[in-house]
């Protein structure tokens, strides 16, 4: 307990000192770490044992830079939802369900399909793909991931809207993320070694 809050003290000095550099090196561990569960899970499932690829530092390292990258955007991002929709009235300091509900739908309905638009887009130039194979990752994996987004985020974006203060909002969002980065890691690599079977036979 004493070095939960000890870190949680820490954390929140340096979110206060350094908030860009704090939110990029949080955001970008946790989602290097997802990725480092992702390739573990697939390893632990690969049916041909004597021929498993390993961990691919470069892919995990491919997570850590988007996670730097999109940290400013998010930190913007809440930063904005905070202004735009106070969740307590100024004259009961109740919390409105109408200012939290708002706040989810601007999230799902804005962020969340430029978040997965800016990911699809970033993780396919860092691993060299091509405009024709960028095109079949849009057209293969961002209407699947944003439907299964939608299915799971709004309400963990509800409970973190609703109790979390705003320095924590996003190490919350990338701590649930893990299990999201997973997911995304996952469907990435697929669509990669598909775009890659389909490049050597040609």
């Amino acid at each position: 307990m004493a070095t939960t809050v000890t870190l949680a003290r820490t954390y929140q000095y340096f979110f206060y000192t350094h908030p860009n550099r704090t939110l990029a090196l949080t955001c970008g561990t946790l989602n290097a770490f997802g990725d480092i569960v992702a390739q573990l899970t697939q390893n632990a499932l690969a049916q041909d044992h004597q021929h498993r690829p390993g961990w691919d530092p470069a892919r995990t390292l491919r997570f850590f830079c988007f996670g730097i990258g999109i940290s400013p955007i998010l930190g913007k991002w809440n930063l904005f939802l905070e202004r735009k929709f106070p969740l307590r009235r100024r004259c009961t300091h109740r919390v409105s369900f109408k200012a939290l509900s708002k706040r989810v739908a601007a999230d799902q309905l804005i962020m969340a399909p430029l978040g997965l638009a800016i990911f699809v887009g970033s993780i396919g130039i860092m691993e060299g793909r091509t405009k024709n194979q960028m095109r079949d990752k849009y057209a293969d994996m961002y209407t699947t991931a944003l439907l299964t987004n939608w299915k799971i985020w709004p309400l963990a974006q509800l409970v973190n809207f609703r109790f979390m203060p705003l320095p924590y909002r996003i190490p919350f969002q990338s701590a649930c993320g893990v299990f999201w980065t997973l997911y995304l890691s996952t469907l990435n690599a697929k669509e990669g070694e598909k775009q890659d079977r389909e490049a050597a036979m040609r």
